[in-house]
């Protein structure tokens, strides 16, 4: 005789499946995690990336794991993220290293380079040349942990109220410069400072600077600096790439579960890989857009103007390296992987066109 269930124990053993299977879900750990943004949310590749995080760490958590986005200054202000997720005050920024520099300049190693590598070779020194390990030697100090969790293509060199001349005509100028390029900048007798993205519009309206760089056209157009200014120069010399990560307080990420751990980690990627892309889409017509509507004019430094600023940045290179230790552990292996990689980047160039004009 061949034994059957009856029906009352068959819905039994259904609603002990289901049961089991709700269990579980709520078994999942609820984890709630505060992430000031260095950009307002708003803002085109950076602000929109980090919302980006927010979303897809919901999406892929079935909404357990909230990231949750707090606009710059609601938490913390946008370049104090450091210290903060240091002491645990917030679990994670969404913030490029360099902003973090006056900690240790050595850190906007990690965010963009002038005269430096563009995205694929950024990447390659970073990850396989020894760059994300001294970027983590320095974070240990502090109880800190990162992702790369972003990165954009060539940003402007600069917003002018008035048409540079010549490149004397740049002393005494107080503009707004950000990273390893106002070092640069400095030397040629500018006054720079860092000033948070929402400070530099009023700074510059008010003449509080008498220029400022950010970033690029589909980021400066929604920031209004053509109000302002109109003479956008390139190329962007001081960031070819630039690259934006999440910074977390170790032990709160160490506390995560494994299968967390990896939503932020698989996130970040997929982050650096879409806001690239986003970047070179968007900024071309942003640029036009300005050409053709607002009066902008879009000067190029010439040959011999972009040769003092490399010189300009031999100087600071050096100099760093001779005055800080960790600074020159840093640029030594930045340096030695360029030279590696120059053969392979040499006989890969290529020129705009080859065809006669």
């Amino acid at each position: 005789m061949i034994w059957r269930p009856g029906p009352a124990l068959v819905a039994s053993g259904v609603a002990l499946a289901v049961f089991g299977l709700a269990t579980m879900a709520d078994a999942q750990e609820r984890v709630r995690w505060k992430m000031q943004s260095a950009f307002p949310g708003n803002l085109p590749h950076t602000g929109v990336a980090a919302k980006r995080m927010e979303a897809m760490v919901d999406r892929l958590s079935d909404g357990n794991f909230e990231l949750k986005f707090y606009e710059p200054g609601a938490l913390v202000p946008a370049l104090e993220c450091f210290d903060a997720a240091a002491k645990g005050s917030v679990e994670s920024c969404y913030s490029p290293a360099g902003f973090h520099a006056g900690k240790y300049p050595a850190l906007a190693f990690f965010t963009t380079v002038p005269f430096g590598p563009q995205y694929g070779e950024f990447f390659a020194w970073k990850i396989y040349g020894g760059g994300n390990e001294l970027q983590k030697e320095i974070y240990d100090r502090h109880g800190l942990t990162k992702f790369d969790c972003g990165a954009t293509g060539p940003e402007t060199s600069g917003w002018f109220r008035e048409k540079v001349g010549s490149l004397a005509d740049l002393k005494g100028l107080k503009m707004r410069f950000f990273g390893l390029g106002a070092q640069v900048m400095q030397k040629l007798g500018v006054s720079t400072q860092l000033l948070a993205p929402a400070d530099i519009y009023p700074a510059l309206e008010r003449g509080v600077i008498d220029a400022t760089e950010f970033a690029m056209p589909d980021m400066d157009i929604k920031l209004g600096f053509y109000q302002v200014a109109k003479y956008n120069y390139y190329p962007g010399w001081h960031q070819p790439a630039s690259v934006g990560e999440l910074l977390m307080n170790k032990a709160a990420f160490d506390a995560l579960p494994a299968a967390y751990q990896a939503m932020l980690e698989a996130s970040c990627g997929w982050n650096v890989h879409i806001t690239y892309a986003e970047s070179e889409a968007m900024n071309p017509p942003a640029m036009n857009k300005m050409l053709a509507e607002y009066g902008v004019e879009n000067v190029r430094w010439s040959d011999e103007e972009l040769a003092v600023f490399e010189q300009a940045w031999s100087e600071v290179l050096a100099e760093q390296s001779a005055a800080d230790p960790i600074f020159k552990k840093v640029a030594d292996s930045y340096l030695a992987f360029r030279k590696v990689y120059k053969t392979w980047g040499d006989a890969q160039a290529l020129d705009a066109t080859y065809l006669m004009k």
